[in-house]
């Protein structure tokens, strides 16, 4: 299958604008109060066959419908915990060796 082409039941997400700028919060940023706000939503395609920029209805993994534009078939996950932080990369190593240095101190 094409990876722009979805058929029913293909695992896709889609964009859906929540607020237009001109119905964003007046306390907002000014930068923010440019651009939409918008969501993005992962589910199961319930048309029969869509292809990327088409407008759609999904089932999410809660049973909610939700229409919204194609914009990934078969997406993937890219959330990460950042970068390390050199200072925790060796806590576990350090605590471990305090605690064994310190055992039966306390007796």
């Amino acid at each position: 299958m094409l990876a722009n082409l979805a058929k029913k039941g293909d695992w896709v997400q889609i964009q859906v604008t929540i607020l237009h700028p001109e119905e964003r919060a007046p306390q907002v940023p000014e930068d923010t109060k440019k651009v939409p706000l918008e969501m993005r939503v992962k589910g199961f395609l319930q048309d029969e066959v869509a292809e990327i920029g088409a407008t759609v209805t999904i089932k999410t993994m809660t049973g909610r419908l939700v229409t919204g534009k194609l914009v990934a078939v078969n997406p993937k996950y890219e959330h990460d915990f950042g970068e390390p932080v050199p200072e925790l990369i060796t806590i576990g190593l350090e605590l471990r060796e305090i605690l064994e240095s310190s055992d039966g101190d306390d007796k």
